[in-house]
């Protein structure tokens, strides 16, 4: 028998997100260790808000919406807001019944900002990988570095000459078309005047050049969990540099051995490691982890 078309909905509604989310489903798991992790940081969270005035969203919420930001590369917080509005697992994971209303993605940035600004986040992913070594989930023997270029909030117009001088544009005052053609631009006579620590790079030869900054992660090679990660500016040298930095901010005596892509074998960075294996070799307080 054929069913009926109905498509008038309920009055009332009694579902609820946990019953709609398999029990096997990855993201439970990694709900616990998020909300344990949360937990601990609750403390944290207590001093950075007063006690009256009018309710922010949570910042366990907060977090959690990033982690599936993260997780599922959603390029925006306008496109996340969107998401967690129509899917049951994400109000699920974030912590939303059915009912509830999502944030104006403008809101949404602004508390964000203020928990970077306070580096909840930095604690969080400390957190998280304490939680994972704690568990044996990590290598405390291999690693690898990898970085890669992060283009930044900068418009091309941005980028101006350090003197103050102006390549020829149109008569429109709100949005003038500028011409660079013929215009040698360089970081050392150019800087975005909307955000001057950003730098002009590329990827490879033959690509295009973007204002960017160099984003950099550690990776534990037994399950390739981030351990720590640096944004730097876009130099020509920040991974070789931010990976040394997050090698010696690695805890314990034990030697490490770490790997990297062509990027990463120059003389200079290999030196340096070597020079970081010396001086675990000859230390006597024990300061620091070194590199092969």
């Amino acid at each position: 028998m054929r069913g009926t078309d109905h498509q008038q909905s309920h009055i009332f509604s009694y579902l609820s997100p946990e019953a709609r989310v398999r029990k096997d489903h990855p993201l439970r798991s990694m709900r616990t260790m998020v909300d344990e992790v949360l937990s601990r940081l609750s403390p944290r969270f207590d001093a950075m808000y007063a006690s009256a005035g009018r309710p922010s969203i949570a910042p366990e919420k907060l977090l959690r919406a990033q982690v599936l930001q993260m997780l599922y590369s959603i390029r925006s917080e306008r496109l996340l807001m969107e998401e967690i509005d129509y899917s049951i697992l994400f109000r699920w994971f974030v912590g939303l019944n059915l009912d509830e209303e999502v944030w104006d993605a403008t809101v949404f940035t602004k508390n964000r900002d203020r928990l970077l600004e306070a580096e909840v986040a930095t604690l969080f992913l400390a957190e998280v990988v304490g939680e994972a070594r704690a568990n044996g989930l990590t290598s405390d023997e291999h690693f690898s570095v990898d970085g890669t270029l992060l283009e930044a909030w900068a418009g091309a117009k941005s980028f101006q000459r350090k003197d103050g001088t102006k390549p020829p544009s149109d008569d429109d005052p709100g949005n003038p078309t500028v011409n660079f053609h013929g215009e040698i631009r360089s970081n050392d006579t150019h800087e975005s005047k909307t955000d001057p620590e950003a730098k002009l790079a590329r990827k490879s030869e033959g690509k295009e050049a973007k204002l960017s900054y160099s984003g950099n992660l550690l990776v534990e090679n037994r399950n390739g969990l981030i351990v720590n990660a640096i944004v730097w500016e876009a130099n020509g040298k920040a991974e070789r540099d931010t990976a040394l930095i997050m090698l010696e901010q690695l805890p314990g005596l034990r030697r490490v051995t770490v790997a990297g892509d062509k990027g990463f074998d120059t003389a200079e960075f290999v030196a340096e490691c070597r020079h970081m294996q010396s001086r675990y070799r000859h230390s006597v307080s024990g300061s620091g982890p070194h590199a092969e």
